[in-house]
């Protein structure tokens, strides 16, 4: 796909990857783009560039428009290689002593990736780059999400340039948000969110208050991923916001493996239980539900309710994989129980217990524990343990 005119003189000249199904362990099965942004002034400016491979995409769009031969100057807001790993191709089409602008952890983490010479040139949190009848203005937006993220703004057109916020890994002709169906793109930018950003809510809280201490005026939002947002970019600012808050609903979700359908049997009564209750309750196998999209039902959830056979005196290899997974995203907020069935040992409750305690979740019963295949009384213990939870969540 071509270029794309966004506003007059600025366009987006990214890619689309089409076939991308796993972005480090986030399944990607709409695809991403990898967005780059030419802005066409008295200094000729490329914002960001794309994944190595698809560099000869990116100087194609380029050429549509001006020779990249003739692009003055390079910004990077994230090193993060599906950003920069086209850099040094780019820069030797462009010509190796133009300026890459960068924030001062990227100016280091670009020459950690490339071991190279370019010409890196760090700017401030709050420092301005003229580039003809624009201003571009810089904000450090670290941690958001790695050390050297930073926005680019541009005063005039009250445009921000936001790197890997606000972004969605979905792959489409539709280029903004007024081309989409709503409820889709905010799915994406949902499950983007929980799976990336979770982590830095409390930044992310502090980063709004920071520019609308500013007062800057956002008319459109160009992330690296997905759709741009022109139509209502407060829309995806305030949903930011309130997924940071991570207020959780009356809602349940009860993650669970088996072996021999024993620990499933337990799960399906559960959640049987706790929709009876009155709870918004999703039984979730994991090997048949990818990780990713569990945790974008973590994000406002109540209950994490897990389940796991014992094997080999320890919890299923797919729950422990889950576990890390989670830990590593550290929401808040939650309560939690596990449950699982046993032959001989048991000690998956016990572990699992472990790592709700690690990421400071509520434990609202030690956990239930039944040999081998559930029978009636194993069931009715099943349902009490999903009341005792129900009970817990608040109305």
């Amino acid at each position: 796909m071509g270029p794309t005119k966004i506003a007059e003189g600025i366009y987006n000249v990214g890619v689309i990857d089409w076939n991308i199904r796993d972005f480090h362990g986030y399944s990607t099965w709409s695809g991403t783009t990898y967005n780059a942004y030419l802005i066409m002034d008295e200094k000729i400016t490329l914002i960001d560039t794309v994944k190595r491979e698809f560099v000869d995409e990116l100087l194609n769009n380029i050429s549509q428009i001006v020779d990249p031969k003739k692009i003055d100057y390079v910004i990077s807001n994230h090193t993060e290689m599906d950003h920069s790993g086209g850099l040094p191709r780019v820069m030797h089409k462009i010509g190796e002593g133009k300026p890459v602008y960068c924030s001062k952890m990227g100016n280091k983490n670009l020459a950690d990736h490339f071991r190279q010479g370019l010409n890196y040139q760090p700017v401030e949190n709050g420092g301005e780059l003229k580039i003809g009848k624009r201003t571009l203005t810089f904000l450090e937006t670290r941690m958001l999400h790695w050390p050297d993220s930073m926005f680019t703004y541009v005063n005039g057109d009250k445009i921000l340039f936001s790197s890997d916020a606000f972004g969605q890994h979905y792959a489409g002709y539709e280029n903004f948000d007024d081309e989409i169906d709503d409820h889709d793109i905010m799915h994406h930018a949902r499950k983007y969110f929980a799976n990336i950003l979770l982590l830095y809510s409390p930044l992310i809280v502090k980063l709004v208050e920071k520019v609308t201490e500013m007062g800057l005026q956002i008319e459109m939002i160009c992330p690296d991923h997905g759709i741009i947002w022109r139509k209502d970019p407060s829309k995806i600012i305030n949903a930011y916001v309130e997924w940071s808050k991570q207020v959780p609903k009356r809602k349940a979700i009860v993650i669970y493996d088996t072996m021999w359908r024993s620990t499933e049997t337990m799960a399906k009564a559960i959640a049987d239980t706790l929709a009876l209750e009155g709870v918004d309750a999703k039984p979730m196998h994991l090997r048949r539900c990818h990780k990713s999209d569990i945790i974008t039902e973590v994000l406002d959830t109540a209950a994490i309710i897990i389940g796991s056979p014992t094997l080999n005196n320890h919890i299923f290899p797919s729950i422990g994989s889950f576990l890390t997974y989670m830990e590593g995203l550290k929401p808040a907020k939650k309560i939690a129980a596990a449950f699982g069935s046993y032959g001989w040992s048991g000690e998956a409750v016990k572990t699992i217990n472990s790592h709700f305690e690690t990421m400071g979740f509520d434990i609202v019963d030690p956990g239930l524990r039944v040999k081998y295949v559930p029978d009636k009384t194993g069931i009715e213990a099943c349902q009490e343990f999903a009341k005792k939870i129900a009970h817990a969540i608040p109305a």
